[in-house]
């Protein structure tokens, strides 16, 4: 298993919550901001690094700095998810870490289990780009070797690392942790 201490989490943190129709991270699930489950768990993994790409002005910012995250500014989320990629793959490279592991902050229903066997398979070399598998759709989380870190930044848009994972090495997950929050009956 790869050393946790080599690498950076990054959670993605910035998005508009167009179709929730308010911030969709801030939403109450189990008492707790939809944002700080995924937070809580990545928090455990003992990363060496933890960075958190918020929008400016985010009430999420205090909340994730307090769990030891790095907060990254993306003054222009409206750019899409690959802007926020970009800027939390370049605070990972300038820290110095090996890889990353990519996480979004509407799923809150990732295990521990499911980032641990993501790390458990992970091999920089042979296997350097490890995704979540949701009956048979690469997707994240996704952990990335460092020698993906330039292409991970230069994606454009709003679809983030999907092309880079089609040639993932895949772990399976049970299909409700990989669920995302996006209008508010996903979380009733």
């Amino acid at each position: 298993m790869t050393d946790p201490a080599t690498i950076a989490v990054l959670l993605l943190a910035a998005g508009q919550s167009e179709r929730f129709g308010s911030d969709k991270l801030l939403a109450v699930l189990d008492g707790v901001p939809v944002a700080l489950h995924a937070a809580n768990r990545l928090a455990e993994l003992g990363a060496g690094w933890k960075i958190a790409v918020c929008r400016e002005g985010s009430p999420l910012a205090g909340e994730l700095a307090a769990l030891g995250f790095d907060i990254v500014t993306n003054p222009d989320p409206a750019r899409g998810l690959s802007s926020s990629l970009a800027l939390g793959i370049g605070r990972a490279e300038t820290l110095g870490a090996k890889a990353a592991m990519i996480a979004l902050g509407d799923m809150p229903f990732v295990s521990r289990g499911h980032f641990d066997a993501l790390l458990a398979v992970f091999d920089p070399a042979t296997r350097p780009i490890v995704a979540s598998d949701r009956e048979g759709v690469a997707m994240p989380p996704a952990l990335f070797a460092r020698s993906f870190f330039v292409d991970l930044r230069a994606e454009e848009g709003d679809h983030g690392a999907r092309a880079l994972i089609r040639g993932a090495t895949l772990v399976a997950a049970d299909p409700d942790e990989l669920v995302d929050i996006d209008r508010p009956e996903d979380i009733r």
